[in-house]
């Protein structure tokens, strides 16, 4: 079918009816852009909260120099390439608010500017703009803050409310170098060391069951890495106890339920088939499980993510439902 929209007059009409028909896709929603945008703000806001009382204000700050960057510069590029500026849709503001989260308390606000730049021009812009991007940009923008300043956003802050056993180290790098188990309880109410988005596994998971629950995640793909990381956790615990923690360690530490429900889930940069999401979300897992054990990184979230973003549109080729009428190796 060309891409000219085809009219088609129907017959025995008593009124001069037509039909439209144009290219795909054609599915409707009743969720538009900017309110989408905004719902997954609202579902961040637990987590940002619990940032601010864990770390103090500052992190209240990196989070708005995140967010105003992230959007100015959608706006500046925009402007530039004499396009309608589209920062009112939210979704330039919300991967500020992402990035941010991905940030080590305390981080500096120039540093947090750069990557808010790196994430809109290079991980989004750069591609066309919303819809066209190939890997999620709020990563893009922390791999680039990774590259170029390595110890900068791996230098951890010590928790507000820290007892004396707690450090500023994150658990998977207590455990990964030290052999240290940091308890569930801790991890599940944010009372660690570790990025803004670590700071309470209760909050994350709160915000990604209210977005499954009005329907703009799909649950196949958080559902797929919880049960991959349970299981290859399980699996490598088995094979060795004393190096490899329990399984709902790797659950509730580091960034998997931020990756799980706010990354990974990304519209854009994610599978469109049932199928294709639950292979795109064990794979993930497994990536991580992959880099924590064998990596020289303790965590392995934003890189198992940004890997499978390249994925898949051969995931979504290889899991197409075949059409009525087709034949497998021929025509019909």
């Amino acid at each position: 079918m060309k891409n000219a929209s085809m009219e088609i007059q129907t017959a025995g009409e008593a009124h001069d009816q037509k039909i439209i028909l144009t290219t795909s896709p054609h599915v409707h929603s009743n969720w538009s852009t900017k309110k989408v945008m905004w719902f997954v703000t609202a579902a961040l806001t637990p987590a940002a909260a619990a940032s601010v009382i864990f770390f103090g204000f500052y992190q209240l700050l990196i989070i708005i120099t995140a967010v105003f960057f992230c959007g100015s510069t959608e706006a500046v590029i925009q402007s530039l390439r004499k396009k309608k500026v589209t920062v009112a849709d939210g979704s330039s503001l919300l991967t500020g608010l992402l990035l941010s989260l991905t940030l080590p308390p305390g981080f500096s606000l120039a540093y947090t500017a750069l990557g808010s730049i790196a994430a809109i021009g290079f991980g989004k812009q750069v591609f066309g703009g919303l819809g066209c991007n190939i890997f999620n940009p709020a990563l893009v923008g922390r791999a680039f803050l990774q590259a170029a300043f390595p110890v900068a956003i791996t230098t951890w802050t010590k928790p507000n409310f820290a007892v004396d056993a707690v450090t500023s180290a994150t658990p998977l790098a207590l455990f990964k170098f030290d052999k240290i188990l940091t308890p569930l309880s801790r991890l599940l109410l944010g009372n660690t060391g570790g990025s803004l988005g670590e700071t309470s596994a209760a909050a994350i998971i709160a915000g990604g069951i209210f977005l499954i629950a009005v329907k703009i995640v799909n649950w196949r793909v958080p559902v797929s890495m919880i049960l991959s990381m349970l299981i290859f956790g399980g699996l490598f615990r088995l094979i060795d106890p004393v190096q490899n923690p329990d399984p709902l360690f790797h659950l509730f530490a580091g960034g998997f339920m931020l990756g799980a429900f706010f990354m990974a889930t990304d519209w854009v940069t994610s599978p469109v088939t049932n199928k294709g999401m639950l292979i795109y979300g064990s794979f993930i897992s497994l990536l991580i499980i992959l880099i924590r054990v064998y990596g020289g990184l303790p965590e392995g979230v934003m890189y198992s993510i940004l890997i499978m973003n390249g994925f898949v549109p051969l995931i979504n080729r290889g899991t197409q439902p075949r059409l009525f009428g087709l034949v497998k190796g021929g025509t019909e």
